[in-house]
């Protein structure tokens, strides 16, 4: 059987709610967290998964930053019916797509202290605002491979959000690290984990030819409520398995989100 297939929980798997805005003033929220590896693979069949999730926010992990890192950009979020919102070069390699409707009110990028020989990392964020909810901070991110500046990563981002200024964040990153290590749980010890808290769908996003591991994840401020967290897998609508292997050597990270009302 197709690992794709095989990890899949029930078969009411995809059932979602659907973003918008809600009466109280809230809004429900679908963010989806992608290492794109550099569109090294197949970008069409990128756009064609970013389409399937129908996302309001990407948190893109790996975006292309050394060969016309804008204009890629650029076509893939004109390609998948959004609009970059920042990162990319200015955050080395992390970036933020958005649909028309998240208004951008600031822009956050930061290159982190980096280690002789490692690649060079950073944090892509704006803070977003939709509808009559309130404003909040969407965060990507792509941590090091190494333990001790991987940990050392996880407490700047607690940093960086603490000085954003504002009450409610969401972070997708590919961090790099399982849940249980010690970078995972200080993160989880102030952040909801997507999928630890509400589970739905599949659990592991890499590799897509075996899935076998979680080091993509989203999480959120307490105040946001966390409606369902998972990866996207084959039997989502609209959403092949074979564009899920073709496209680059992870799997999208889907969190639906419902994010408080302004006060």
């Amino acid at each position: 059987m197709d690992p794709l297939r095989r990890q899949s929980r029930r078969t009411d798997a995809w059932e979602l709610p659907a973003s918008g805005p809600q009466p109280d003033g809230s809004e429900i929220v679908r963010v989806v967290s992608y290492n794109i590896r550099s569109l090294r693979d197949d970008r069409t069949a990128v756009v064609r998964v970013l389409r399937a999730l129908e996302p309001d926010l990407v948190c893109v992990q790996e975006s292309p930053r050394f060969w016309f890192p804008r204009p890629q950009a650029a076509w893939l979020a004109r390609s998948a019916g959004l609009m970059v919102l920042s990162g990319g070069r200015s955050a080395a390699g992390p970036l933020l797509l958005g649909r028309l409707r998240a208004v951008p009110l600031s822009t956050h990028d930061v290159w982190l202290p980096r280690r002789p020989e490692l690649h060079q990392r950073g944090f892509a964020t704006t803070v977003v605002r939709l509808g009559a909810a309130a404003p909040f901070s969407v965060t990507s991110c792509h941590l090091s491979l190494d333990g001790q500046e991987r940990y050392e990563q996880f407490q700047l981002l607690l940093d960086h959000l603490d000085g954003l200024g504002v009450a409610h964040s969401v972070v997708g990153g590919d961090f790099n690290e399982h849940p249980g290590e010690r970078g995972w749980d200080l993160l989880a010890g102030r952040l909801q984990d997507g999928w630890a808290t509400r589970p739905w769908g599949n659990e592991f996003s890499s590799v897509p030819k075996n899935p076998h591991q979680r080091i993509d994840g989203v999480f959120a401020t307490a105040d946001v409520e966390v409606l369902a967290c998972g990866v996207a897998g084959e039997g989502f609508p609209g959403l092949s398995g074979r564009d899920l292997v073709l496209a680059t050597d992870h799997l999208p990270v889907l969190a639906a989100l419902r994010v408080p009302a302004a006060a």
